[in-house]
């Protein structure tokens, strides 16, 4: 796995994610998976990266650790200056909830909900103060998404995704393959 980075370089902004030698070792039965072994890293705030490797090399896994979704096995992760390993599992929901938004390779929508209800879910989540479905309605703008049709194109499931990532202005975002296009082919 490798990762490159694309903006912003030479901020002088306080690192906003900073990893250092994570690793991740799943239990399978009697043996054991090394998902992720000895990543570092550092992220200014506004800067872009991406992370490029081959199928099983840990992106998806790198993500899960740097979105507070899982823990590492070991190695130090601080997130805007705050230690990730000393968090509680409900201060990292809190942080995940507040801080971070999502766009997964996977599409994890609510069926039964409308694309509007679907992006307005995390702001009722956080008890957002305000008009959670008109910033959900301008959020879907944004992306692209326009009237709703009965039966959605993957690339409209993939704005409501990525509409779900910009709710109300995350300290960071996390994309699991953000090269993929709106179409759902690769970027």
């Amino acid at each position: 796995m490798s990762v490159a980075e694309s903006k912003n370089q030479n901020s002088t902004d306080p690192w906003v994610i900073e990893a250092e030698n994570l690793a991740k070792v799943y239990r399978l039965g009697a043996g054991q998976v090394h998902a992720l072994r000895g990543v570092s890293l550092q992220v200014h705030g506004g800067e872009f990266l991406a992370l490029m490797g081959a199928s099983g090399s840990g992106k998806s896994t790198l993500m899960h650790l740097l979105g507070c979704l899982d823990t590492p096995t070991s190695g130090t992760y601080s997130l805007e200056g705050r230690d990730v390993g000393a968090l509680s599992r409900d201060e990292r929901a809190t942080v995940r909830n507040r801080r971070i938004g999502f766009i997964f390779q996977t599409f994890n929508l609510l069926p039964r909900l409308n694309a509007l209800d679907n992006v307005t879910l995390p702001l009722l989540y956080r008890g957002q103060a305000g008009r959670p479905k008109e910033r959900a309605a301008a959020a879907l703008k944004r992306v692209g998404f326009g009237r709703p049709r009965r039966a959605p194109p993957r690339g409209a499931i993939w704005r409501r995704m990525s509409a779900r990532g910009h709710r109300p202005r995350p300290g960071h975002r996390s994309g699991d393959h953000p090269r993929r296009r709106a179409d759902g082919q690769p970027g």
